[in-house]
C-alpha cells in the first residue's frame, strides 16, 4: 500500500475515527491470513466488507487472479472511490454491511464462498455486531467461510469476547489464528466455517464507548 493511501486513511479516521476506528490500514502479513480461505482454483464469490483503502483487497484480487467475482461493500464514499479507481475488476458497494443481503440480491448474486471482514468490531455496540454477523450468516454458502481479524492488546477487552462468544453461537467451527506479530498494531484471525442454520440475532447488552 503507498503512502497515498495511508494518508487518505489517516485522514479519515480524523474525520470519522468511530468508522474507521484505526489509524493505519492493516499490513501484507495480516492481509496475506486473513483471506486464506479464498480458494485457488474455481470461481467463487469473495464478499469483503469494510474495506477501507484496500489492504485486503489486493490480496484477494491476487488470490482470485482474474477468476470468479469480487464484491467490496464500504459505507465510506471516499474509500470506495479510492477503491474503484485502484481495482478496476472490483464490484463497489457503497453501502452499509447490515445490507449485505440487499447489496447481494440488487446484482443478482446468490450466496457467497467467502467472506473476508475488515470491520472494526470494538467499535460497535452489541446490538449493531449481532446485526452484522446476522447478514454475515445469511449471505454464506452452507460450507462458506468467514474470516475477521481483532487486536491482540484488546483481546480481553468486553466488545472482542462479545465477539468470539457470538461467533461460537453461528459458525459450527471457530478457529483462532497465529498472533500476526509484525502487524501495526499486532493482530489475530478468526476463521469460521460452517454458519449454522438455526443462527438468530439475540440481545445484548450495548456498552458505552
Amino acid at each position: 500500500m503507498n503512502d497515498n493511501h495511508r494518508v487518505a486513511f489517516l485522514r479519515e479516521f480524523l474525520r470519522d475515527p468511530f468508522t474507521v476506528a484505526a489509524v493505519a490500514p492493516s499490513g501484507g502479513p495480516l492481509a496475506d491470513l486473513v483471506t486464506a480461505p479464498v480458494p485457488g482454483v474455481g470461481e467463487p464469490l469473495v464478499v469483503e466488507l469494510g474495506p477501507g483503502t484496500g489492504a485486503f483487497t489486493a490480496a484477494i484480487q491476487r488470490r482470485l487472479a482474474g477468476r470468479g467475482r469480487h464484491l467490496a461493500v464500504e459505507v465510506n464514499e471516499r474509500f470506495a472511490g479510492l477503491l474503484a479507481a485502484r481495482h478496476p475488476r472490483l464490484d463497489v458497494a457503497v453501502a452499509d454491511a447490515r445490507d449485505l443481503g440487499d447489496v447481494l440480491a440488487q446484482r443478482g448474486h446468490g450466496r457467497a464462498d467467502v467472506i473476508v471482514s475488515g470491520l472494526p468490531w470494538a467499535a460497535f455496540a452489541g446490538g449493531q455486531q449481532d446485526e452484522l454477523l446476522h447478514a454475515v450468516t445469511d449471505a454464506l454458502t452452507p460450507d462458506g467461510a468467514f474470516t475477521t481479524f481483532g487486536y491482540t492488546i484488546a483481546r480481553w477487552a468486553p466488545a472482542a469476547r462479545r465477539l468470539r462468544r457470538a461467533l461460537g453461537d453461528r459458525f459450527e467451527e471457530v478457529v483462532t489464528g497465529r498472533t500476526v506479530w509484525a502487524n501495526l498494531p499486532p493482530a489475530f484471525v478468526y476463521f469460521c466455517r460452517r454458519p449454522r442454520a438455526t443462527a438468530r440475532p439475540r440481545t445484548l447488552v450495548s456498552l458505552a464507548r
